[in-house]
């Protein structure tokens, strides 16, 4: 394998925006269309899988992340625990652990401040808005890939010097709760006031799914199209980092280059140029980069590709003592201010107080000292106070005075230092909260009374909820409306299957679908959705002007109680009395609670459940379907029911007829898969991924999608629609399990 050895990394939060090499919440989705695919010849280290002899069969796997084998059990429950801890004690111990220096890894300057920020920066920032996957919620860190990536070089250690704590607290104290915690801590033994912290981050027991790249190798860069145009999918510029490359892209040490890059790539884990700002300024304030000796001619292999008898540590350094001031995890070295585990504004002062000029480490990376000598003996030695340094800097830091966007904030935070910290306070607990869902998840005493509008805030309810009486008298004035049953189970599903369980946003609670961008996403049928949201609007205006006893209902629960009259007037066509189970308690959230541009994120470019898919979309329409059902946390079985019966209930987007293989719309029948397994049914493609079903006598019977076939193609899936084609009575109560499952996956308060 070729590639730079140069480690770009630093035991600070340089990793954020870093490169470094190695020798070789929720189910992460399939690998995009221009991927690269396995073969057989990479499998030859092991038994060949289907998914190696068959590349192109579906990969259903991602639909069993959810199937963990916790330690702890299935009725564990880790909030309840976490909040019995007296935290103030578990912070007094980790800061027992910043200053503890091990002679097997000595701490910077007699603290571990850098490397326990940089630790949690790095757990968290592989968040990406796009798809809600990564972060620090699991704390999937201690997994491979991200274990062994090139940027989290020597990070294995962090979590060693911080087992004493983890023992401790035992099951009571997550590893991802740790991480960010000790983050938390090392910037309060600093002297710096943070914004809070919840608790609450369940751990995983195994590795996501994740899609990174498509790259075959550490730190290659195939991901970008036209003028440096990142693929849609993915955040960072590189396989195996969190950000960017320090240098500047490519390695070219070009500010300006690299502030296009550092927007993209921050925009795409959900921060905006402020936020950005205040990242960098605020995190490089801690640390120093680790650049003692060329990490090519010394420093081994990552953990993943280490011998079994290191017992999980990975980048073992062969150079002088391999520690201390011969510890190497990048190509650069320094720090960026003169007292680096203590809070400080010198940062930004350095930044703007010297000129610059390119140098390189002791290892040959390209960084950036002070011209002149007036700063050479600025900043003291990490081990050895007999020697002092020059402050350094990164392409991308200076990055934060070139690019004019950034220069302007950083100057004003340069002039306004109370306004820098606020923002550096709100940004890290945003970075090291963003997938933690919303604020009913949140638990501790140091859980923040504010709310931010990137937590999707919904308003609390303040009034008496509905009761079994008001639930059936309301499903009769739905019905009565004159809205089909199609009708009504499309605004429902439209609303609730917004839900991602990969950072717990989206869902039916704050019926958002009501408002921009949800309103105008193509999926949702804009043209139409607006006179069915009308009609639930005047039954919602009706009740609550004439209910009794304090009792109101939102919009949100009309909504989600529409789509269960509709399936149940459908199952009553069908001979069934199917009853859908219905909880009251959401509410409404407002414009100005309502980020439209992180909410953008959220709109389907396919939804296999609607039959929608937007052609040229990364993944082809049966792997973008069970990445949808992945995040909705569906198994094969749900995923199966759902689609068989929203295609006869007759929701598919723009009103499109494929896989709608019934001469009942609107009933809830098995007609979908008795249909389906019909083998005088003659399939042939017509157009992309769409097909054409003939009888015997070439008329023709259905029209299909890609996604509709596959349930007929794939032998497990096939396997579920016979059961379902044979039994009806089955089909009709997983489907309405699974349908509850959707509309309630956003209600954690039923949980606390």
């Amino acid at each position: 394998m070729s590639y730079s050895r140069f480690f770009i990394a630093s035991t600070s939060i340089v990793l954020a925006l870093s490169i470094t090499a190695c020798s070789a919440k929720v189910a992460g989705p399939a690998q995009s269309v221009d991927s690269v695919t396995t073969s057989k010849a990479e499998s030859e280290s092991g038994p060949m899988t289907n998914q190696d002899w068959w590349p192109e069969q579906v990969d259903l796997s991602p639909l069993r992340q959810a199937q963990q084998s916790s330690p702890y059990g299935d009725d564990f429950d880790y909030a309840a625990e976490f909040e019995k801890l007296d935290l103030a004690a578990v912070k007094a111990d980790i800061a027992v652990v910043l200053r503890d220096s091990k002679d097997w890894w000595p701490a910077d300057y007699g603290s571990y401040a850098g490397l326990f920020i940089r630790l949690a920066w790095h757990s968290a920032g592989t968040y990406r808005a796009m798809d809600g996957r990564g972060g620090s919620d699991g704390g999937q860190i201690r997994f491979e890939p991200l274990n062994s990536w090139p940027d989290n070089t020597n990070l294995d250690k962090s979590r060693r010097l911080l087992w004493p704590v983890k023992e401790k607290y035992g099951s009571s104290l997550s590893w991802a709760d740790l991480m960010i915690l000790a983050g938390n801590v090392a910037m309060e033994e600093g002297g710096f006031k943070t914004a809070g912290f919840s608790g609450g981050r369940v751990d995983d027991w195994q590795a996501d799914m994740t899609y990174w790249g498509p790259e075959g190798e550490w730190l290659a860069s195939d991901r970008f199209h036209g003028t440096r145009e990142l693929d849609s999918s993915l955040a960072a510029v590189q396989m195996g980092l969190i950000y960017v490359n320090p240098v500047g892209p490519d390695g070219n040490p070009d500010p300006l280059l690299a502030a296009h890059d550092i927007r993209e790539t921050f925009a795409r884990m959900g921060m905006n140029d402020v936020e950005t700002v205040a990242l960098i300024a605020g995190g490089h304030t801690f640390g120093k980069a680790h650049g003692a000796h060329n990490p090519e001619n010394c420093v081994g292999v990552e953990p993943a590709a280490a011998g079994i008898e290191h017992q999980g540590f990975g980048w073992q350094n062969d150079c002088g003592t391999g520690v201390g001031v011969d510890a190497t995890t990048s190509g650069l070295e320094g720090a960026w201010t003169m007292a680096p585990v203590t809070w400080t504004h010198q940062y930004l002062g350095n930044l703007y107080a010297f000129e610059w000029e390119q140098t390189t480490s002791p290892a040959g990376a390209i960084q950036w000292k002070p011209v002149g000598e007036g700063a050479d003996a600025l900043v003291p030695d990490a081990h050895d106070p007999t020697k002092r340094h020059a402050p350094m800097m990164l392409t991308t830091d200076l990055s934060m005075k070139e690019d004019p966007a950034y220069a302007t904030i950083s100057k004003r935070f340069l002039d306004n230092p109370e306004e820098f910290e606020a923002e550096f306070a709100k940004a890290w607990f945003k970075l090291t909260h963003r997938d933690l869902g919303p604020v009913n998840r949140y638990v501790g005493p140091e859980v923040p009374s504010e709310a931010f509008l990137w937590q999707d805030p919904v308003p609390a309810v303040d009034h008496s909820l509905i009761d079994a009486g008001d639930i059936e008298t309301l499903k009769g004035e739905i019905l009565a409306t004159g809205l089909s049953v199609s009708e009504l189970v499309r605004v429902a599903w439209a609303s609730a299957s917004t839900y991602r369980g990969t950072d717990m946003r989206g869902g039916a609670n704050g019926a958002r679908i009501r408002l921009e961008p949800q309103l105008s996403w193509a999926a949702n049928d804009p043209k139409t959705l607006p006179q069915t949201l009308t009609r639930l609007e005047g039954i919602q205006a009706a009740f609550n002007s004439s209910a009794s006893e304090g009792k109101k209902v939102s919009l949100a629960d009309v909504i989600v109680l529409a789509g269960a009259a509709g399936v149940e007037e459908a199952a009553r066509a069908a001979g069934s009395s199917a009853e859908v189970p219905f909880i009251a308690g959401r509410s409404d959230a407002t414009a100005e609670q309502t980020d439209v541009v992180s909410f953008s994120f959220l709109e389907p470019k396919a939804d296999g459940f609607r039959n929608y898919y937007v052609e040229g979309s990364s993944m082809r329409p049966s792997d973008a379907l069970i990445d949808k059902a992945a995040m909705l946390g569906l198994n094969p079985r749900e995923m199966t029911a759902l689609v068989g019966g929203l295609r006869v209930l007759d929701v598919n987007s723009a009103g499109s007829q494929q896989g709608v293989l019934t001469k009942n719309p609107g009933t809830l029948s098995n007609d979908f898969f008795v249909n389906l397994l019909d083998h005088t049914t003659t399939w042939a493609p017509k157009g992309y991924a769409a097909f054409e079903g003939t009888g015997p006598d070439g008329a023709i019977r259905w029209t299909a999608s890609e996604v509709d076939l596959v349930f007929g193609s794939n032998s497990e899936l096939r396997a579920i629609c016979e059961v379902y084609a044979v039994d009806e009575a089955r089909f009709h109560k997983d489907f309405v399990a699974a349908w509850t499952k959707v509309m309630q996956a956003d209600r954690f308060d039923l949980s606390r």
